[in-house]
Formats: C-alpha cells, sequence, structure tokens
C-alpha cells in the first residue's frame, strides 16, 4: 500500500508518476471507509483526490501555503501531509477534526469552516510575506459554490492588482451543497464549454514570447504590441479584468495535466486563475448520482450507500412537513436558503413551489436583506440557516430587516450543540448575538407540536421580523402542555407530575426503584403545592432537563421544567410569579452564557424574587471558550450541560435552601 509509507509531501514527490492513479484509488478507499463509519463530507473529498496530489507534489507546503476555502474537502490534504494513521479518528471526540486546524499541522495554515473566506486569508498571509522578503507561494482552493459568497470577490477584486505570486484554483464542480444556481455557476459553464481557449492563447503566447527585445524603447514597444496582439486574438473574462491571468478549464482528475500546468504557472510572477473541473463525488457511484446527500452524510452502509435511518423525526423534518403545508394554503409564503435547501428542510419546498423558492448562493448577507425587500413588497419571507452562519448576518438583520420592522422570518437549524462538525459550526451564539436587536422576536421550540404552533404564531400573528431556532436532533417525546397556546413573552411550564407517570412505567421491572419514586411523590405532594426546584430551560435542552428531572425524583427531589418558548420579548413579571413557588431555580441554555438569556434570568430573579429572602439558583450555559469535535451527549458533557450536569447544580442549589 502506497499511503501508509507517506508521511510527508516529500514522500509523496518521490511516488512514481505512473503509480499515482493508485494512490488515488487508496485515497478514496480510505476515506469512503472512514466517512462510511463516522460519517463527514464525502462527494466533495471524493471529487478533488487527483488536485490535492497535484498541488502537493508541484508545491513545497508547508513553505508554500495550501488554503481550502470551506475546507471541508482536505481530507486528502490530511492524509498526504502525515495524518494517515490518525485518520481514523476524524470529526470524533479528541480525533482529527473535518476542516483544516492549525493546532493538527504546519500544513493546515488556518482554521476554515465557513465558506468564501480562502482568498482574503490567503492575500494577506502572503502580504505578511512580501513584508518579510519572503517569496513562497500561496494557493487558495475555492469551489464554485463559495464562488457565490460576496466575500470572494472583494478578495479577487483587491487581489489581481496586489498580490504577484497569489494562485487562485477554482474548483468547478457544478455544485456547493446543493446544486449551484445563479449568474456566477452559468458564467463558468460558459469558460468551461471553451475548452481550447487556453492552447490557442499559449500558442499566442510563445509566439509573442519569441519576439527579442533589442533596447529599453522596443521592449516597452513590444510588450505593448505583445498585449494588443493578444487582445485583438482573444477574449477576456471577468478574472483578467480583475488583474489574474486565467488558465483553464483543466481536467482535475487528470493528474500529468495537473502537475504540468502547476508547474508552469509556479513559475509566473502575477496572480493567476486556475480553473480546474472536478466531478464531485468521484469513484463512489451513490456519491456520483446524488451529491446533495453524501455532502455531508451520517454513516452509511458502503456497499450500496444507503444512509444510516432513524425511526424517530427529526426538528429540521418538522419544518419541512409544517412550512410545505402553510405554503399551500397561503400564497404569500416564500423560502429562502442559502446553498442549504436539503440541510435546512427546503428541498420538499423547493420541488413544490418553485416560484416561490430562492436559493442564493453561499451568500447569508443577502438573504438577509433579500428577505426584506420580499416582505416590503407584501411576501412573507422564510429565511432558512444554520445557526453558526446567521453569524455572518448580523448587520442586515439589524439594519434591513429589524430598524425596518419588515416582517421576515428566521429559522435556524443546527442551534446549540452541533455533532462531529467541531469549532467552527457550533450555533451557540445566535442568543447573545440577536436578543439585543430592538423589534426582533426570538422563539425556541421545544419539540413537534411547539414547532407548529410556534412557527404558524410567526407567520399568521406576529409583527415585525421574527426568528425560531432548533438543535440538530430528534424530537422529544410530546406531551398535553406542548400544545398550549403561544402568548407572547410567555413559556410552557412542565409539571413533574406530567413525566413522573412515564419514569413510573419504564422503572416497572425494578420494583424497588418504583417504589422510592412513589415514595418521593407522595410525601412532596403531603407537605407542598408545588415541586421543590424549577429547571428552566431553552427549548432544545428540554430532553436534557427531563432526563436531569427524573434523576432528581429518584432523590426524592421533585423538579418542575419551564421552557422559554420567548427569548425576546419576555414576560418578566409572568416568569417571576411562577419562580417564587419554588424554593431554588436551575437556568439551562444551550448558547454562551455571556451575554445569554440564562444569565439574564438569573440577575432578573436575584433582583426581583421573593421578598424577605434570596432564591438560590445556579446558570448552565457554554462556556466562554470553543468546543471540540464530538456527539451531542459529549458536547454537551464538555461543556457542563448534560443531565448528570443539570441534576448535580440541582442538588447544589438545593443544600443552599436548608
Amino acid at each position: 500500500m502506497l499511503l501508509q509509507n507517506i508521511n510527508s509531501p516529500d514522500d509523496l514527490k518521490k511516488v512514481p508518476s505512473s503509480q499515482l492513479q493508485l494512490l488515488a484509488g487508496e485515497l478514496r478507499s480510505i476515506i469512503i471507509k472512514t466517512v462510511g463509519k463516522n460519517g463527514g463530507h464525502l462527494a466533495s473529498n471524493l471529487g478533488t483526490v487527483e488536485l490535492t496530489i497535484a498541488l502537493h507534489r508541484v508545491f513545497n507546503s508547508p513553505q508554500d501555503a495550501i488554503i481550502w476555502d470551506v475546507s471541508h474537502q482536505c481530507y486528502s490534504h490530511k492524509l498526504l501531509t502525515g495524518r494517515y494513521r490518525d485518520f481514523p479518528t476524524i470529526r470524533q471526540k479528541d480525533g482529527l477534526s473535518g476542516f483544516t486546524r492549525i493546532s493538527e499541522s504546519p500544513h493546515d495554515y488556518f482554521d476554515a469552516g465557513h465558506a468564501s473566506s480562502s482568498i482574503s486569508s490567503a492575500l494577506g498571509l502572503l502580504s505578511a510575506w512580501r513584508m518579510q522578503g519572503r517569496e513562497d507561494k500561496v494557493v487558495a482552493v475555492i469551489g464554485d459554490g463559495a464562488l457565490t459568497g460576496g466575500m470572494a470577490y472583494e478578495a479577487l477584486s483587491h487581489a489581481g492588482q496586489l498580490a504577484k505570486n497569489l494562485i487562485v484554483i477554482v474548483n468547478d464542480n457544478k455544485m456547493s451543497i446543493s446544486p449551484n444556481t445563479g449568474s456566477v455557476s452559468r458564467y463558468l459553464s460558459v469558460l468551461t464549454a471553451t475548452a481550447g481557449y487556453q492552447n490557442f492563447r499559449y500558442k499566442i503566447d510563445r509566439l509573442v514570447d519569441d519576439i527579442p527585445y533589442i533596447n529599453r524603447k522596443l521592449g516597452k514597444f513590444i510588450y505593448r504590441f505583445k498585449r494588443g496582439l493578444k487582445g485583438l486574438l482573444l477574449t477576456n473574462n471577468l478574472f483578467v479584468d480583475l488583474g489574474f491571468e486565467y488558465v483553464g478549464p483543466l481536467n482535475g482528475h487528470n493528474i500529468q495535466q495537473l502537475e504540468q500546468m502547476f508547474r508552469r504557472v509556479r513559475k509566473m510572477n502575477r496572480p493567476v486563475i486556475i480553473h480546474v473541473i472536478t466531478k464531485k463525488g468521484k469513484g463512489y457511484r451513490p456519491a456520483e448520482h446524488d451529491p446533495s446527500t453524501f455532502h455531508g452524510v451520517g454513516p452509511f452502509n458502503i456497499s450500496d450507500g444507503v444512509v444510516e435511518k432513524f425511526d424517530t423525526v427529526s426538528f429540521t423534518e418538522v419544518f419541512s412537513h409544517e412550512i410545505v403545508s402553510m405554503a399551500a394554503k397561503d400564497s404569500r409564503i416564500c423560502a429562502i436558503t442559502a446553498a442549504m435547501s436539503k440541510g435546512t428542510g427546503l428541498d420538499a419546498f423547493s420541488r413544490r413551489y418553485r416560484d416561490r423558492f430562492f436559493d442564493v448562493g453561499i451568500a447569508e448577507e443577502h438573504a438577509v436583506t433579500f428577505a426584506g425587500g420580499l416582505a416590503a413588497g407584501g411576501m412573507v419571507p422564510v429565511v432558512a440557516i444554520y445557526s453558526t452562519f446567521i453569524q455572518r448576518s448580523v448587520d442586515q438583520i439589524i439594519e434591513d430587516i429589524a430598524l425596518q420592522e419588515r416582517h421576515v422570518i428566521m429559522v435556524f437549524d443546527r442551534a446549540g450543540a452541533v455533532p462531529a462538525d467541531g469549532e467552527t459550526h457550533q450555533g451557540i451564539f445566535d442568543i447573545a448575538l440577536l436578543r439585543p436587536i430592538p423589534n426582533l422576536t426570538l422563539l425556541t421550540v421545544a419539540s413537534e407540536k411547539d414547532m407548529e404552533l410556534c412557527l404558524n404564531w410567526a407567520v399568521n400573528e406576529a409583527k415585525g421580523p421574527v426568528a425560531l431556532r432548533w438543535p440538530k436532533m430528534s424530537c422529544p417525546s410530546e406531551i398535553p402542555a406542548f400544545s398550549k397556546p403561544v402568548m407572547s413573552g410567555r413559556g410552557i411550564l412542565v409539571k413533574s407530575d406530567e413525566f413522573a407517570p412515564a419514569l413510573s412505567v419504564a422503572l416497572e421491572a425494578k420494583a424497588e426503584g418504583k417504589n422510592r419514586l412513589l415514595a418521593a411523590l407522595s410525601s412532596k405532594r403531603k407537605g407542598r403545592k408545588a415541586s421543590d426546584m424549577l429547571l428552566v430551560c431553552t427549548g432544545s435542552m428540554y430532553s436534557e432537563s427531563l432526563t436531569a428531572a427524573r434523576s432528581l425524583l429518584l432523590k426524592e427531589l421533585s423538579a418542575d421544567i419551564y421552557i422559554l418558548r420567548f427569548l425576546k420579548p419576555f414576560d418578566e413579571s409572568y416568569f417571576l410569579s411562577i419562580v417564587e413557588k419554588y424554593a431554588a431555580v436551575v437556568f439551562i441554555e444551550d448558547g454562551v452564557r455571556i451575554g445569554g438569556m440564562a444569565e439574564y434570568l438569573d440577575r432578573l430573579v436575584c433582583q426581583g424574587g421573593r421578598k424577605g429572602s434570596r432564591i438560590p439558583t445556579a446558570v448552565l450555559a457554554f462556556p466562554n471558550r470553543f468546543l471540540r469535535n464530538g456527539n451531542r451527549e459529549q458536547i454537551l458533557e464538555e461543556a457542563r450541560l448534560s443531565p448528570k450536569d443539570i441534576a448535580a447544580a440541582a442538588m447544589n442549589v438545593w443544600e443552599q435552601t436548608k
């Protein structure tokens, strides 16, 4: 096996050209095997195998920097830069990241998990090197999907006149996550259609290069003549107009052709765009046929590509069904996504209501402002974006939506703890970022029924902008409390009596545990009208709070749960009237503590709680640091937000009441 003997790009350079296709096959095999077990980004990585091999054979990483945009397609890069033996741990707790990480290798220059940033990062790095006298190359690999983001064009506009050693490789696979739409995709297709363009261009280059320079004045004339001749015979494109030399399109799966062109480009002393055509999912038939599904995929059966399914319904699936149902009754409802129709649950909507569906590409800022325009025109736009990506459009939410009180519905999937994708994808900042914005309503949903009620309220009853957030997980079991009508500023109170019977059934086989539970409930009911303690949680943390409350019951401590449907506006007096009935309160939030809801409620209770005595409280929220890979349970455990941590905090504050 070739791959196990490659510990660095220097080892790769020693592999004979005749064996490179064999190496490419080995890379694909281990990527498919590992992603089949761990989940991960499959289609994009299978499409960049030959490209990665050619890059590392021609350029001298890490002296030359290779920067991957989004970096979800960096698996071959990791395998060829000394991480082969650790590769089976990718996206696992304490394992390799699914993205480039500075802490993992000197070959990774940036922690990258969001799109369209590579050219800006590359330009900054290159400018720093130039000021220090370094002449090494910087290569930015950006997909055609990431080129739909405006930041990429801001960088291209700046770089064309500044960065002589910058090489930008446009990996054109006609996909971002969902199939590409828009003018950029069509423009690249036009360039692709003119495959003979570069062969003719290089013949002209060689022709004019053969004209000798005799003296300085004649040299300037020859230079102008060259440019004039090339301008007369060749058609420029957007990249050339921005100051780049354009090369391509090239076959991104032909290692020999790629190496040849990379070596030629490496000698150029000006910024270059290399247009490479690849096939997403190449080498694995299920991924080739359905690259959207296999972009970011859970564990699957390698033999047939069948993705692991679960009997329970997810929050995303509930949203998908509900928004289609609502749109059937209300022609004003339209939907917007930023290249994530399947991930956000809008794929069904896009098929059913094509004229009311808009995929704007990886351009979250535009998505939000575009929605504001739709709202101004009388539509009810629903913008579906992952929590981690909505961070990019905070300014647009403030200026173009909230300030103007536009009735735009924003839904944030993957809020709170996000499994496997690591630091760049945790949805833990949205609450702290958005709660201070005037005119904005912010809700958090807890179940399938709660989702239906809150979404309908947001569309049909709310005024101005509304944001709803939910986690990447299955919906919990329904209870009657979730059907409570939505009232602005108020949440859902779940009494321990509602979940205690279910716990009793679960303990049927354990007579001792059941008897302890019944005795605890009987004891509490005799002396009190309310439970001992209140657990106050965001909707995404209901399941963990419920598990903690059940464990507390077995310790003869009863706890009710107050689910924060509304994070803003918030009915403070109503909430305080509930809190004053309890001896202690624990706040649980799946957002950062600093500037979050839990911290705010803790101050509220301490300042306006029961007169004459202080109610003991505890605040559990995400710490002020970035969180590593892991499944949901592991991430919550690291953040001390697991059911065990909630129960321990409850026991601790209960001790303070004695």
